[in-house]
């Protein structure tokens, strides 16, 4: 699968600030570049620093007045589907110790007050089986609602709420497969198909000694989805984070199937 990605930024500062931007595709063995270019227009130096697990990578830049960035790159995915529930169980004595910290909550995936409805939820299942189940059960309980971004909140208000978009989707998977022993992760992506057309959000389950992205809402599939970055939750993930306030001009991703 080649995938054409064309991103484009603009914003304004009423006052300078630093910004973090992570737009731009990893380059890892099942996506291959063929093509990149981040251009951001600025009067002062850009830094890039390493994402988070080794993944991608993040670019420093300081805003006076106006940011503005264009990203365009032709990627190559070379990923198959894989049927979780084929895939077994990992104890979690065993795990890598790179991946014990995604067992963990954190600020948006309070997992640790989930355990008791998993137990109840999903008795007798476990490794991949489980995984699936959990996939299953967020698609069908929430809401797809861009109206559900206006008040932010983790996976316990998007498990109150039943509705949520791509982040709340992926916040409330990956709370539940830590409660269930599953370490999971939040993942950035870009994919055709999304609606909203937006930077995506879906989560990666660990099983079987490897990472599996799997997205909840279902406009997705792991063999054309393009990894951008990892982290616990959406605060590592942010495609922008910045040190101040800025005011929206423009804002467009595009993802084409080539």
């Amino acid at each position: 699968m080649r995938l054409a990605i064309d991103v484009h930024l603009d914003y304004a500062f009423p006052e300078p600030a630093d910004v973090l931007l992570q737009v731009e595709a990893a380059a890892l063995p099942d996506q291959r570049m063929d093509s990149e270019s981040l251009v951001i227009h600025s009067d002062h130096p850009i830094r890039a620093v390493t994402g988070e697990d080794g993944i991608g990578q993040r670019c420093w830049a300081h805003a006076e007045q106006r940011l503005v960035a264009d990203y365009h790159a032709i990627v190559s995915v070379e990923r198959r589907s894989i049927d979780l529930k084929a895939l077994g169980a990992t104890p979690v004595r065993e795990l890598p110790p790179e991946v014990i910290r995604y067992l963990l909550p954190s600020r948006y995936c309070e997992s640790d007050r989930f355990e008791h409805f998993v137990r109840r939820q999903f008795t007798g299942l476990s490794g991949g089986a489980l995984g699936a189940a959990l996939v299953d059960w967020v698609r069908g309980a929430l809401e797809y609602s861009s109206a559900a971004t206006e008040r932010g909140g983790g996976a316990l208000t998007t498990f109150a709420e039943r509705r949520g978009v791509c982040r709340d989707y992926a916040h409330l998977l990956v709370a539940l497969a830590r409660a269930a022993e599953i370490p999971a992760r939040c993942v950035a992506v870009y994919a055709p198909g999304v609606q909203p057309a937006d930077f995506h959000a879906v989560a990666e389950l660990w099983l079987a000694g490897e990472w599996h992205l799997v997205d909840a809402t279902g406009m997705s599939d792991a063999s054309d989805m393009v990894r951008v970055a990892v982290g616990r939750d959406a605060t590592d993930i942010a495609f922008m984070t910045i040190f101040g306030t800025a005011q929206l001009f423009a804002q467009s991703v595009t993802v084409r199937r080539l």
